[in-house]
């Protein structure tokens, strides 16, 4: 998949490059065009080897989220077992030298004891790429008052999740009855169509008939989750954290895509958003973090 990226801005070098450093990102967009910024999802995927976590810095991944949805062997992930009480002495290891490497640490997904062990630990600013307000959304993927208090501390951001069931309780409930039924669904399909190239269009298919079955969730939801962060932190650290890719389809009404973002910035200026708040959340603070754990990692050089 990394391979992928690189290979795709290859290609069409007149509309995508990738990024390496957040003066890269500002370079790229001011020439027109799209930066990519490639990512690991899951701690898991540096087979607990440190070397592993520098050979996909030297691939452009420029953040790592500690966890997925499972426990993995040095971090406690918030949808499963806790079995480190938090981070293990190597998770802390990891931060350690994520920090010195300059790839930003990625709370989402974590155990809130693992936020806070990851908080403690990293001398740069940490981010939740995508994690919405649980005081809004009670739920293990959100974060609490506290954890946003703390995150202010460090300097971090958390980029709201746009996932239907993270904003809204009653449609988390709707969503947590048919999950398993409709993965099976999606499973099934996978193994029968496995020769189908429009296997894909047909799980998208699926997803789309179980997103009809949730109440209405919309920009103004999404617009909630940003103002609660920006009420009790400030506008520093606040996001977008979409997560087009990992919500099975479950889009806001409003949000079904990266062509609607401008609707988040005029729902913004229509709450009575000044324009330099409203730039940070559309990306200023994300730069701002990117640019600080470099200045991070050349310090500790």
């Amino acid at each position: 998949l990394i391979d992928a990226v690189h290979e795709t801005a290859r290609r069409y070098p007149k509309d995508l490059e990738v990024a390496y450093t957040a003066d890269d990102i500002r370079r790229i967009h001011r020439a027109g065009r799209i930066a990519a910024l490639i990512s690991i999802e899951g701690g898991h995927q540096i087979q607990d080897d440190l070397r592993i976590l520098r050979s996909y810095y030297r691939l452009g991944v420029r953040y790592l989220t500690l966890t997925h949805f499972r426990t993995n062997n040095w971090a406690d992930s918030g949808t499963d077992r806790a079995v480190h009480n938090g981070l293990s002495r190597f998770g802390r290891e990891v931060v350690a030298e994520m920090n010195r490497l300059g790839m930003m640490v990625d709370i989402s997904h974590v155990s809130d004891k693992a936020f806070y062990d990851a908080i403690e630990a990293s001398r740069s600013p940490v981010i939740a790429s995508h994690s919405s307000v649980r005081a809004l959304c009670d739920i293990p993927r959100n974060m609490s008052d506290d954890m946003l208090r703390a995150l202010a501390k460090n300097g971090g951001v958390i980029f709201i999740n746009f996932s239907a069931a993270y904003l809204d309780p009653k449609a988390n409930q709707v969503f947590v009855g048919y999950r398993d039924q409709r993965d099976r669904e999606i499973a099934d399909l996978m193994i029968q169509q496995a020769g189908n190239p429009k296997r894909f269009e047909l799980k998208r298919a699926i997803q789309q008939r179980y997103r009809r079955m949730l109440p209405p969730v919309g920009l103004k939801d999404v617009l909630r989750h940003i103002d609660h962060v920006v009420k009790l932190v400030g506008a520093d650290h606040a996001g977008l954290g979409s997560d087009y890719d990992g919500i099975s389809g479950m889009v806001p009404q409003g949000l079904e895509d990266v062509s609607r973002f401008p609707s988040i910035a005029r729902g913004l200026i229509e709450m009575g958003y000044p324009d330099a708040a409203i730039r940070k959340i559309m990306g200023e603070n994300m730069l701002r973090v990117m640019k600080r754990n470099e200045e991070v990692a050349r310090g500790q050089s």
